[in-house]
């Protein structure tokens, strides 16, 4: 009966174009029916890995033909699409799960459908990164997705230098084998600050911990050994963070030094007494003395 009424929504409104379709990230209840019907209506499906989508596909008693579509020929493979929507075909991407573009193959062949003005449609649909967020209960209103920590010294060392002073949310993906090292390596340059760690999400062990950084590191070292799909949510840096570190710089300078640096950064004389006096704990006529000379 499912299935009838299914074949019933699929009209005039799935059209000859690219369809960009996320598929379930665990559990497959949570493909939407608009990804079912792009699927259903595709002439090629262009999967990252077609034995994955294999399986999804039979779950779903869908039959079509399968093209690989991944990180190391997305950019030739792209040009097979391009022909095929150019032959009047629809074209539905997907990944292994979830969005594709999001740190998966995806991006290379909107851009070209972008530059070529083909039409194509991006569905909503599972996202592991925005389910880990909400689970963390860390703030939501900002964040930063930063897809996998980067291996190697130097892109680490630009992340950090892109994010240490960020107060946005911070998420991150990790693989199991590599979870304990990214984890040392966010204490090590961000603090031991609040993190959610979400591994298997919507899957039958999933399973979400927030804690310390360090807290998280000794349970995976010495309790469980990491296993599964992990998503990092960290807790940007915060306003304890930034007065302590002003603190330690501010307890180096004279009080007339203090009040200099306030002034540089664009305060008039009056304001930056009254904030000097307020990081420093003292009265403000006591403050003002030191000013006269400026």
């Amino acid at each position: 009966m499912y299935n009838q009424w299914l074949e019933s929504t699929i009209g005039d409104d799935v059209l000859s174009k690219l369809y960009i379709v996320p598929t379930p990230i665990g559990n497959l209840k949570d493909i939407t029916l608009r990804s079912i019907e792009a699927l259903k209506a595709a002439d090629v499906i262009a999967a990252e890995d077609t034995r994955v989508t294999l399986r999804l596909l039979n779950h779903l008693n869908i039959k079509k033909s399968l093209t690989s579509y991944h990180q190391h020929n997305e950019k030739d493979k792209s040009n097979f699409i391009i022909e095929k929507l150019n032959e009047g075909q629809t074209v539905a991407v997907v990944s292994d799960a979830g969005t594709p573009g999001i740190s998966d193959p995806g991006s290379v062949i909107i851009k070209k459908c972008i530059e070529e003005g083909i039409e194509f449609e991006v569905l909503p649909g599972a996202t592991a990164f925005t389910t880990a967020l909400v689970y963390s209960g860390l703030p939501t209103e900002s964040f930063s997705f930063r897809g996998f920590i980067p291996r190697d010294n130097k892109g680490k060392k630009a992340l950090i230098q892109e994010v240490k002073e960020n107060r946005e949310t911070l998420i991150f993906y990790e693989s199991p084998h590599r979870l304990i090292a990214g984890l040392e390596f966010l204490k090590e340059n961000l603090g031991n600050r609040r993190i959610a760690i979400c591994r298997e999400l919507t899957k039958l062990y999933e399973q979400i911990l927030r804690m310390r950084i360090d807290e998280a590191i000794e349970y995976y070292s010495n309790e469980r050994k990491p296993k599964g799909e992990y998503v990092l949510v960290v807790e940007g840096k915060t306003q304890e963070e930034i007065e302590a570190e002003n603190k330690q710089t501010w307890e180096d300078l004279t009080i007339e030094e203090h009040i200099k640096v306030h002034i540089e950064n664009g305060m008039r004389k009056k304001d930056a007494v009254k904030q000097v006096a307020k990081e420093r704990n003292l009265p403000k006529s006591e403050v003002y003395k030191y000013s006269l000379e400026i």
